[in-house]
């Protein structure tokens, strides 16, 4: 019999939960195949004596790990490893179409349309649908302004306020790495991470690295437009997989390596953009094997990490890398609020010095006191106190959009609520057009935009992101009675 009561080491004084330590190290336990598939798991009264915790924790143990996809319960026999999960094979961790325009300003220059982006004109009394962006209004702005004055008014500040380091403040990294080792399951240090200006420096120094002209990068025929954008800039060659109900189809991409060379994967692992699906356990360890296989860079970009309502959130991929395959790229600028611009590029060192010679180029470093602020903030664990707040408001807000749409538009959109972010993936009627929506919509004062950057494709799936988190209670009983009316007024003609 497997010792269990040896194998696991729980920390009663951590701030982590006993039944996610217990989840997480049978998640170790399951990768490194000393649990093997189809292993039959003993009954929580039995683990529980075991391990001398109460029976509910392992019962709250059991259903993350389920949710997860490690494990399965079969009725009358049982609860058991997962039986098709892929072995995680470990090695050593080893280091658009552009064109030429005139110009009546006197010179030429060169102009990217793929880049062209269309900003609505602000317009008195009107509502603005946008697709999952975080309440400025819920930002701590009193503990962080606090936090800076402190800090500028240090006798010695001005030390921090030359020309410093283009990887980001070094307080700001090693902070930052023992954060994110500690909820993100990561094993890395401060010389693996490069702070950047949010997520999209991150994007694209990943793309200046990783491909030329014609370089082939998978991501999902629905995905973020703005990577989509980084990639199209390198000129290269973006091939577009099926995306369901468990994130990117990895056996499409096992499918396109045995045909081509692959340069890099894009994944929105945790919730995938702009879907909101998750890729499930099997996949994630599929696609690391694949990576490992074939030599090719997995991006990870974990956009909208702390925000999950139905459970705790599920480790990275980059928690499970151990063959130096990932460069994981994140940023505060969701949790807290878009102004504040600090975000991070986590890789193998040699990748994170490269990305650090090119930043150089066009932004040689960050904001020193700005990152000095974050710091503070993280370390005194007012970032953790910020995001179990608006946790609480995000899923008010969820639940009460997700009720009205099905109470309002039960024929009319069809969605799945999402088990977290800040969005709804809500697909139309093929009756109906998003085009004439749009239309309609501006004569009741909301502005739905540019819908049609979710199908690159032209797949005609009729689906758009829908974003709840902006708006409070009273915003989003507006928001929908605006959309009701518009969509009366196109069904009764």
């Amino acid at each position: 019999m497997f010792p269990y009561k040896t194998s696991f080491h729980l920390v009663r004084k951590s701030n982590q939960a006993l039944y996610l330590q217990l989840a997480n190290q049978f998640i170790t336990l399951i990768k490194e195949r000393k649990l093997s598939p189809k292993t039959k798991l003993p009954g929580s009264r039995t683990l529980a004596d075991l391990l001398g915790v109460h029976r509910k924790t392992v019962v709250a143990c059991y259903d993350e790990l389920l949710l997860q996809g490690w494990i399965e319960s079969i009725a009358k026999k049982g609860t058991f490893v997962h039986a098709n999960l892929p072995e995680l094979f470990q090695q050593e961790f080893v280091k658009s179409v552009v064109k030429k325009v005139n110009s009546k300003i006197g010179f030429n220059f060169y102009k990217n349309e793929n880049l062209e982006r269309k900003i609505p004109v602000k317009k008195v009394d009107f509502m603005y649908l946008n697709d999952g962006v975080s309440d400025t209004r819920l930002t701590p702005t009193e503990d962080l302004a606090r936090i800076y004055r402190r800090i500028s008014s240090r006798k010695l500040i001005y030390k921090e306020m030359s020309y410093g380091s283009a990887f980001g403040n070094e307080k700001l990294r090693k902070t930052l790495s023992e954060y994110l080792n500690n909820t993100r399951g990561l094993n890395t240090s401060f010389e693996n991470i490069l702070i950047t200006r949010g997520s999209q420096m991150g994007i694209y120094l990943s793309s200046k690295l990783l491909l030329n002209k014609d370089d082939k990068i998978i991501i999902g025929k629905t995905n973020y437009t703005s990577a989509d954008n980084s990639f199209l800039e390198r000129k290269a060659n973006l091939v577009r997989i099926s995306v369901d109900e468990n994130g990117l189809v990895t056996q499409e991409i096992e499918n396109l390596c045995k045909k081509n060379v692959i340069k890099a994967v894009y994944v929105t692992s945790h919730h995938h953009h702009p879907t909101t699906v998750t890729l499930s356990a099997e996949r994630r360890i599929h696609l690391l094997n694949l990576a490992k296989k074939y030599n090719f860079a997995i991006i990870e970009d974990d956009y909208d990490y702390d925000f999950n309502y139905n459970h705790s959130p599920i480790l990275p991929l980059a928690s499970h890398d151990v063959n130096g395959n990932v460069i994981y790229i994140g940023s505060v600028c969701k949790t807290v609020a878009p102004v504040f611009r600090i975000g991070y590029l986590i890789a193998p060192k040699a990748f994170v010095n490269e990305a650090v010679n090119q930043r150089r180029i066009i932004d040689r470093q960050g904001d020193a006191l700005l990152e000095l602020t974050f710091e503070e903030f993280i370390k005194n664990g007012d970032l953790d106190r910020h995001i179990k707040k608006v946790m609480k408001v995000y899923k008010t807000r969820r639940d009460l959009f997700c009720q009205l749409l099905k109470e309002h538009f039960s024929t009319i959109f069809s969605f799945e609520t999402p088990k977290g972010g800040m969005a709804v993936w809500v697909t139309l009627n093929k009756k109906y057009s998003w085009k004439t929506i749009v239309e309609v919509a501006q004569k009741h004062k909301l502005e739905i935009g540019n819908w049609q950057r979710y199908d690159p494709n032209n797949s005609n799936h009729n689906s758009i992101r829908m974003g709840f988190a902006t708006y409070n209670e009273t915003e989003i009983n507006e928001l929908i009675n605006r959309l009701s009316k518009t969509m009366k007024e196109i069904v009764s003609t």
